[in-house]
């Protein structure tokens, strides 16, 4: 299997130090190859320079294998440069040709920043996981936050809770479980995944007392679904669907909306959740945390998350191969 590529994202961020930290800790159990300016690393990192993905097996474990992309720019930790957001676009579509071309096993990103890319080269797509989605065809995808205890799927993601019961349809909840199922399948090695189904509503609408969405939209659904045979319960009070024993009962929790989600996986495992986009016709995984300007640079960065990144990419890499 060739090895991953890691997307270098926002230079002026936690990326660059992260990456290094991440090969250090994988060393070569987790092969992958970093693709990015290499004057971005920080100073006296160990790194070599590779003409193709497959070399990064050939470098010594502790040295971070380097696929080099110019930048316009130098960078300081903490201080974006507006020159870069065009390299920084770029290379995320360089890495997405990689992983197409079957020249690395998954794809990996490190944090972007969006207002700097819209700022800098006008990048016109709400993130990350959209602009992945246009570069693979335009193709549906939905967000997976996976860890070993949980995963996740929010239903409606970066939009105002108002706005939550209109956007919540039918339509859009059917995608998003369909999305994970053949996701669970394709890329967990899953046979037959158990998907719960959280209500939008507290206690998932008590029969209409707090609400009709429950029982009107997401009951009707759920019933069909199972029709199908699918192995798919709910809807599901929210407030019980996430202690240890409950998440025993499943292989992914679909939720209504994005802090729905996204609070317990983060209140169970903050440093070591996965961003996975499912959709798309490869592999892609993120840490589940941002450019951190912040603290770049000052070698406090914990790894953790961009070491699981990594390491559920090369999984499911594994389970697509079988």
């Amino acid at each position: 299997m060739q090895p991953l590529v890691m997307s270098c994202g926002e230079p002026a961020g936690v990326g660059p130090e992260l990456a290094v930290k991440a090969r250090a800790v994988l060393g070569a159990t987790v092969p992958f190859v970093w693709l990015g300016d290499p004057r971005h690393l920080p100073q006296g990192s160990a790194w070599q320079a590779v003409g193709s993905a497959g070399e990064a097996v050939a470098v010594a474990p502790q040295v971070l294998p380097v696929l080099p992309h110019d930048f316009a720019a130098p960078t300081t930790p903490g201080l974006p440069d507006l020159a870069n957001a065009q390299g920084v676009i770029d290379v995320i579509a360089r890495a997405v040709g990689l992983v197409q071309a079957g020249d690395a096993a998954a794809l990996v990103t490190a944090p972007i920043h969006k207002k700097v890319l819209k700022d800098g080269a006008g990048f016109g797509f709400p993130g990350h996981t959209e602009y992945l989605a246009h570069l693979a065809g335009d193709v549906p995808v939905v967000m997976m936050l996976a860890c070993d205890a949980l995963r996740v799927v929010p239903a409606t993601i970066h939009i105002p809770l108002a706005e939550v019961p209109q956007a919540l349809t039918a339509a859009i909840l059917e995608q998003t479980i369909r999305l994970t199922h053949a996701g669970l399948i394709r890329d967990f090695g899953i046979a037959r995944p158990r998907i719960a189904v959280a209500g939008l509503n507290p206690h998932a609408g008590e029969g209409g007392a707090m609400g009709w969405e429950d029982l009107r939209m997401i009951a009707p659904l759920v019933a069909r679904l199972q029709a199908e045979g699918m192995a798919i319960v709910g809807p599901l009070p929210a407030d019980t669907m996430f202690h240890a024993r409950a998440r025993a009962g499943y292989d992914a929790a679909v939720c209504a909306y994005h802090d729905q989600a996204l609070i317990p996986i983060k209140t169970l495992d903050f440093d070591g959740g996965v961003n996975v986009t499912l959709g798309l016709p490869f592999i892609r995984t993120s840490p589940d945390h941002g450019t951190a300007f912040d603290i770049a640079g000052k070698g406090v960065a914990l790894p953790d998350s961009l070491v699981a990144a990594c390491r559920m990419a090369w999984q499911m890499a594994a389970a697509r191969a079988r």
